[in-house]
């Protein structure tokens, strides 16, 4: 599946203004210049430069808007594509219940399985990047992960 330059362009310059929109609403630092709102802006910036760069190459181009790709016709493809925006909707949906470790663990496990990786390799890599991004991300970064089946254990 293709997407025309022109399209794609039009997508991101849509998210970079909802994303500047968005900081409009963050509250300012009395005494100081700048604010909270500071990266994201510069980063929609950006997103929203190669948007318009974007935008106007497809539009010179003048092709067709999608092309869809002999691969989008065959079932098992489809799936795989379609396999990892659903495990970050799986995360959303579930992850606030289960928790970090069992929510990333079955993402992780079932995506390495669907991808037929062997299980003897499946189940180690899985558990280990589990634990190394939990410790990266609520250990060195101190963001609050949901515990959900792990609160009293952790």
């Amino acid at each position: 599946m293709r997407l025309n330059d022109s399209l794609l362009g039009a997508i991101l310059l849509g998210f970079a203004g909802w994303v500047w929109w968005l900081t409009s609403f963050f509250p300012a630092f009395p005494g100081q210049d700048y604010g909270p709102n500071l990266f994201p802006r510069i980063l929609a910036a950006g997103i929203g430069l190669c948007a318009a760069t974007l935008l106007l190459r497809g539009l010179r181009a003048r092709g067709k808007l999608l092309t869809l790709e002999a691969w989008t016709r065959e079932p098992s493809r489809l799936l795989s594509f379609l396999l990892l925006p659903g495990a970050v909707v799986f995360y959303i949906v579930a992850s606030d219940r289960l928790g970090f470790i069992p929510t990333a663990f079955l993402i992780l496990l079932s995506l390495f399985l669907w991808f037929r990786a062997r299980v003897v390799v499946a189940l180690p890599v899985a558990a280990g990047m589990t634990l190394l991004v939990h410790w990266f991300f609520a250990g060195l970064m101190r963001v609050p992960l949901p515990r959900g089946l792990m609160d009293s254990l952790l």
